[in-house]
């Protein structure tokens, strides 16, 4: 039960424990993304972490610390998604977990391999090259596979 504070101490509950059976990470993050585009809640990547961590894929808070050009995974929620007509076809992706945003940048030629994957996918894992030069950081994607966190319709901002 929650405290309710001096003004309302002396007011008797009327209410009784709930007939509802409490919600689940699930249903809690699901109901959260439906209703506001967000949850106030844990990142639905932390309730995975365990499985990400037994996946190899590293968090976004880790590859500062991690050598330029060390091969690895990266997950997360796809929160962006960029092809600029200056970029000679490549792609941008911003991919969000509960330590912060990693980015990826695809080639043309993986884009065109993995298009609807990567137009429509809200959670996804990169496998690619670390490129860690003067604090800018990326993965270079050589491969990509889709994630299952949640069912939560997560929304990215899109510009291509």
């Amino acid at each position: 039960m929650r405290w309710a504070g001096p003004l309302l101490d002396e007011l008797p509950e009327m209410d009784g424990e709930s007939p509802l059976a409490a919600m689940t990470h699930e249903e809690r993050l699901v109901a959260d993304f439906r209703a506001t585009g967000l949850t106030v809640g844990p990142h639905p990547m932390q309730y995975r972490r365990a499985e990400m961590k037994r996946m190899g894929i590293y968090r976004a808070s880790d590859l500062a610390y991690l050598p330029n050009g060390r091969r690895l995974r990266i997950g997360g929620c796809v929160i962006a998604r960029q092809r600029p007509g200056t970029a000679k076809g490549m792609m941008f992706m911003s991919l969000e977990d509960e330590t912060g945003i990693a980015n990826a940048i695809f080639t043309p030629d993986l884009l065109q391999k993995n298009r609807v994957l990567l137009i429509s996918e809200r959670f996804l894992m990169v496998e690619g090259i670390l490129q860690n030069q003067d604090n800018v950081i990326h993965v270079r994607a050589e491969k990509v596979s889709p994630l299952r966190v949640t069912r939560a319709e997560t929304v990215s901002h899109d510009f291509h």
